[in-house]
């Protein structure tokens, strides 16, 4: 399985998932297909379905333009979000295979959007998982609520997507982990994970280069999003339960002049 990073739009991340053992791929999220598909191209694989996180313009924008370039293309995105130039509504639950090698489980992870799904890609070769997150789970950050609560991104972060193997890599949909890590620092300034961090992050973008992947085991470590159920992040925000916490975070991260 080789995962290939797109950068699209101002920081965006495209993806392309391929299988190698028959160059069949999953492009996830290709706002720009040009891009993408110059990216397929240059691993000799066919994209065989599109991977949609969410309805945002700036994610399912390409839709209609892949499914023209390359025609019969299969779209999937969650049942609950309107998705443009979708074909195929998914739901929790819901397995896809790609090429001989690679299964990917769709996992509902509302709150940034309603519909939003992540998906969990697993490799017969044994290794790493990887899963894409959209909006939902950043680089030491989590996605606005617009379309949701506090409890349900608790549920989506520290719950579905924290219940995957600690290896996991995630990819998300955009390159915020510079400013996700100042943030971070600002409520966990003790945290020297956070800051070894930053400084290669730092060290990515000057070379640029992306800062994806990070992992789920990191997350746990450097997210404070994915670090509410600690009793020390919920003292420091004067919360009385995990979700209180991710509430008093994400309305102490809207209103931060980072």
């Amino acid at each position: 399985m080789k995962i290939i990073p797109v950068a699209c739009l101002e920081d965006n991340y495209a993806y392309l998932i391929v299988d190698e053992s028959t160059r069949s791929a999953a492009a996830v999220d290709p706002v720009e297909p040009e891009k993408v598909l110059a990216a397929a191209a240059e691993v000799g694989a066919r994209i065989d379905f599109v991977l949609t996180t969410h309805h945002h313009w700036d994610h399912a924008g390409g839709n209609e333009k892949m499914a023209q370039s390359v025609p019969g293309v299969k779209v999937y995105g969650g049942s609950l979000d309107n998705v443009k130039g979708c074909t195929d509504q998914v739901e929790n639950g819901i397995k896809l295979s790609l090429g001989k090698d690679i299964e990917i489980l769709c996992l509902h992870t509302p709150c940034h959007t309603k519909g939003h799904i992540s998906y969990y890609v697993t490799s017969k070769e044994e290794e790493d998982p990887a899963v894409f997150t959209g909006d939902t789970l950043f680089i030491a950050g989590c996605g606005r609520f617009f379309e949701g609560t506090a409890e349900q991104m608790y549920q989506s972060l520290c719950v579905t997507l924290g219940s995957l193997p600690k290896p996991t890599r995630v990819y998300c949909g955009h390159e915020y982990t510079a400013k996700n890590l100042k943030f971070i620092l600002t409520v966990e300034p003790e945290n020297e994970k956070v800051k070894q961090k930053l400084e290669w992050a730092q060290k990515q973008r000057e070379a640029n280069q992306p800062t994806v992947p990070s992992t789920i085991g990191e997350e746990f470590e450097i997210n404070t999003f994915m670090r509410v159920d600690l009793p020390e992040i919920q003292a420091k925000f004067g919360a009385k339960s995990p979700v209180d916490a991710m509430r008093e975070v994400r309305k102490t991260k809207d209103n931060w002049k980072g």
